[in-house]
């Protein structure tokens, strides 16, 4: 597959380009910036501009301040998505409102029965595109406070909506019923930064209302049955509605937006709604019904994420998160898919894909490194590179993506890529065998290291098995930088030791215990069920799992990125403190596979119970806070939920519970379940190991039994 021509080059983090005007942001308080995002599919972003030899390291600009989504019900099946309050009405306030490929078509739809407003009682999440509400009226004229009348209302993520009202009275009723509507017809971009526009005004179109903005652009909606009035200068439609004892009226609306002359490659060309056979319907089974409800939650949310980008409708990938990060494809996308190949490696291919085509050509200095924007690290370290979190995340997850059953076709389209990863990670290895991050003067970050690790001893098992040549250097580079790590980035103490966060150009250490150090238990699956060797020796192991169990760093919630007795210690910090899914995640299958399973299983469970209080559709982050008898888990304000590697690392942790080590090349599988059984038996169904359908039963022994599994495939050692 031949590499794309060489883009812009990014900005550094601050304001980047998705905050110039009409162009949505990824940008999100303290966190990540990113490219352009909003809901529109993605088109590849250049390389980070980076350091230069003797140039400062950037360092990222004051964020912009997102309104808060942590209370609001999000339906979502991009490029299409929806928010609402918890009441159902959209009132035009803040984020709410119905978007399509970053556009807000509709951002008031207020609904009143003789001139009220429904009292309302209960919203929820039906699924991971649909939301119901439920709310109550009395009826006029009558005595005592039982109410009448039940308002009904189901939304869809593209605004489709149905509107019932039911008549419990003993007398006919004759109601006159008007929904209030607008929209500005804002970027996503402009909402997030507090600058929408005017609400537009409206004109009658067919059944309903129409929109017009300064760009041609428009938006409409139509009503069934048809209203009996129609007010464009109030925005207002109109019904009288004839109810007998218990009967029902019911309303349809339906939202779509129109553009006069849209491009081709623009966005929402060409990118229609990706189907859900890429990932697998994976069940869960258990005498507890959390991990069963958290899997069907994750997978949902996983579908209902996967959208196209315009120049390839093929390649399609997860979005990073809703509201606020659904553009191009990203690092989190990629380490999302590997999460999920339980689930199938057609996604795999398809994320590795669209990655792949922005990857550097040409033989300079950076040459074969996919390109992505810096990320904020927190208050202490410079940004770090997304484009090197992707291009050594490429050839393991292409390695891994084999011995899950990746088809040969997609292996030889997406090999040439890889290589061309592992040569440029080859090349980007410093005289001292680390990998700097971002750019020659960068500092040298322990995560960073264990990703460069990772990506060599996978990918010289990828190239070996390929017939490749390039696996024997790939080894040597993996063992120079072994050898280096753990004499410059282990810190002895008086309890046995700790890995340090990164060290400085000059040596210059930080250290910081966090949920980072998961990562370094991550060392990536090879043939045989076996896990390829880490940057940390077995003692080295025994002290970092200690530590990610102390209450310091687990929370009762899950794995906190900064210790709470550290200085600058901030429960809602992203770098800080907050509980992060995906380290949790990590850490939970990685204690797991080095055999530390009271802590793996400590963290799992603090994992299911936060996602009860979420009702199982876990955010990216929320507050590090202190788990106490009766609290629950207290939300993020600007967490994006759903989130791909949330979603995904929820998958990923309930997995680490049966412990299943695929080698499809090799048509074996291996089991190997923890065998305290922390939640009882399990059975776990509809996964897919050599491109069929696998299950597997632990028992309450903490014993695994295949039950399914392809033809041929063998149970391995």
């Amino acid at each position: 597959m031949a590499p794309s021509p060489v883009p812009a080059p990014d900005r550094p983090t601050g304001l980047p380009a998705g905050l110039a005007p009409g162009r949505p942001t990824g940008l999100v308080p303290g966190r990540p910036t990113g490219p352009p995002t909003g809901l529109v599919p993605g088109r590849p972003t250049g390389p980070p501009a980076g350091p230069v030899p003797g140039a400062a390291l950037p360092r990222a600009a004051r964020p912009v301040e997102l309104p808060p989504v942590h209370g609001a019900l999000v339906c979502v099946a991009l490029p299409a998505l929806a928010l609402c309050a918890e009441h159902g009405q959209l009132t035009g306030e803040g984020p709410e409102g119905v978007y399509v490929a970053g556009r807000r078509l509709l951002s008031r739809c207020v609904l009143r029965v003789a001139g009220r407003e429904p009292v309302a009682l209960q919203g929820r999440m039906a699924s991971a595109d649909r939301a119901v509400f439920l709310g109550v009226l009395r009826v006029p004229g009558e005595a005592g406070p039982d109410p009448g009348l039940t308002v009904e209302r189901t939304r869809s993520a593209d605004g489709t909506e149905r509107i019932t009202l039911r008549s419990v009275a003993a007398r006919p009723l004759r109601l006159p019923v008007e929904i209030a509507l607008g929209t500005d017809l804002a970027d996503l971009g402009a909402v997030a930064t507090g600058r929408p526009g005017p609400e537009l005004a409206a004109s009658v179109h067919r059944t309903g209302l129409r929109w017009t903005g300064s760009d041609g652009r428009s938006a409409a909606v139509t009503a069934d049955p048809a209203p009996s009035d129609s007010l464009a200068a109030a925005g207002v439609l109109r019904w009288e509605a004839e109810l007998a004892p218990g009967a029902a009226f019911t309303i349809g609306l339906r939202v779509r937006g129109e553009a006069t002359a849209r491009p081709t490659g623009s966005p929402g060309a060409g990118s229609g709604r990706p189907g859900g056979h890429l990932l697998a319907e994976a069940l869960a089974e258990a005498d507890d019904p959390g991990p069963g409800a958290l899997l069907r939650t994750s997978v949902e949310d996983l579908r209902a994420l996967l959208q196209r980008t315009p120049e390839h409708p093929a390649d399609v990938y997860l979005a990073a998160g809703v509201p606020w990060r659904c553009g191009p494809v990203t690092a989190e996308a990629l380490w999302a898919a590997r999460m999920a190949l339980p689930l199938g490696t057609r996604l795999a291919a398809t994320t590795l894909r669209a990655l792949g085509r922005t990857q550097l050509p040409g033989d300079g200095p950076e040459s074969g490194r996919i390109p992505g924007p810096l990320r904020d690290a927190g208050p202490h370290l410079p940004p770090r590179c997304t484009g090197v979190e992707a291009t050594l995340a490429f050839p393991a997850v292409l390695a891994e993506a084999r011995r899950w059953g990746l088809p040969s076709a997609d292996l030889e389209e997406l090999l040439p890529v890889a290589e061309r990863c592992l040569d440029w990670l080859r090349r980007a290895a410093g005289p001292d065998g680390l990998v700097p991050d971002p750019g020659p003067t960068g500092p040298r970050r322990a995560e960073t290291q264990a990703h460069a690790h990772r990506a060599a001893l996978l990918g010289a098992d990828l190239l070996d098995a390929c017939g490749r040549p390039g696996g024997d250097a790939l080894r040597d580079t993996a063992r120079t930088l072994r050898e280096r790590f753990r004499r410059t980035f282990w810190i002895d103490d008086t309890a046995g030791g700790r890995p340090v966060l990164a060290l400085a150009a000059d040596g210059r250490a930080w250290s910081r215990p966090g949920g980072w150090a998961a990562h370094l238990l991550d060392t990536g699956l090879l043939g045989g069920g076996r896990y390829a060797q880490g940057l940390l020796d077995r003692a080295e192991i025994e002290r970092v799992a200690r530590m990610l169990g102390t209450p310091a760093l687990d929370s009762g919630w899950g794995l906190r990125g900064l210790g709470a007795e550290e200085p600058g210690h901030n429960p809602f910090g992203h770098r800080t403190g907050a509980v992060r899914t995906h380290d949790t995640a990590v850490a939970v299958a990685g204690l797991a596979a080095a055999g530390h399973e009271k802590e793996a299983a400590s963290l799992l469970r603090g994992l299911l119970d936060a996602a009860r209080a979420f009702d199982h559709r876990l955010p990216e982050m929320y507050a590090g806070e202190q788990r106490t008898t009766g609290g629950r888990p207290v939300p993020h304000p600007a967490a994006c939920r759903p989130a791909a590697v949330a979603a995904a690392g929820a998958v990923h942790a309930l997995l680490a519970l049966a412990g299943i080590r695929p080698d499809a090349p090799g048509r074996s599988v291996s089991v190997r379940p923890l065998s305290s059984a922390p939640f009882g038996p399990i059975r776990l169904s509809g996964l897919v190991v050599a491109g069929e359908p696998f299950a597997v039963r632990v028992s309450g022994l903490g014993l695994g039994m295949v039950e399914e599994a392809a033809e041929g495939l063998q149970l391995g050692v």
